[in-house]
């Protein structure tokens, strides 16, 4: 099954992930900056970096939604704390009138509740995942900090 990683807390996809088959990385990738059409809250801008005026002249997800969702059709979704990512989604789609994420997708594993699972009272973040898995972010800190 294909499985594609998600990432769209305020800074869209990873572009470093990607897409999976049979657990190898692929070619394939889908990113996006989206106008949000509303300001951005100065704490989210705090963390990511990312500001309206950069945003500005960036598609609508509206306009994006389609090719979006032709990515996603058919493939394990891999987020964590989906649902945050989900509802965020779901909440766009239906704006427009299209079906949830979950209508296009074989199924969504939430990395976080495996987190949880396999490390119990500790910190479960990407960042301390990186760090206990010697997964080297910088790449993505680097471009999205």
């Amino acid at each position: 099954m294909r499985q594609v990683f998600l990432d769209t807390e305020t800074t869209g996809l990873d572009p470093n992930q990607g897409q999976i088959n049979n657990r190898q990385l692929s070619e394939n990738q889908f990113h996006m900056y989206v106008n949000p059409e509303r300001d951005i809250d100065a704490a989210a801008q705090e963390v990511h970096g990312i500001t309206l005026e950069f945003l500005k002249d960036k598609s609508f997800f509206k306009d994006i939604a389609e090719d979006f969702l032709s990515f996603i059709r058919g493939s394990e979704l891999i987020i964590h704390n989906a649902p945050f990512d989900i509802g965020f989604l779901n909440m766009e789609l239906g704006r427009m009138g299209l079906s949830n994420v979950e209508d296009h997708i074989e199924k969504v594993t939430d990395s976080l509740v495996m987190a949880r699972e396999l490390r119990p009272g500790q910190r479960n973040n990407l960042d301390a995942l990186c760090r206990t898995y010697k997964v080297d972010n910088s790449l993505w800190i680097n471009i999205h900090r």
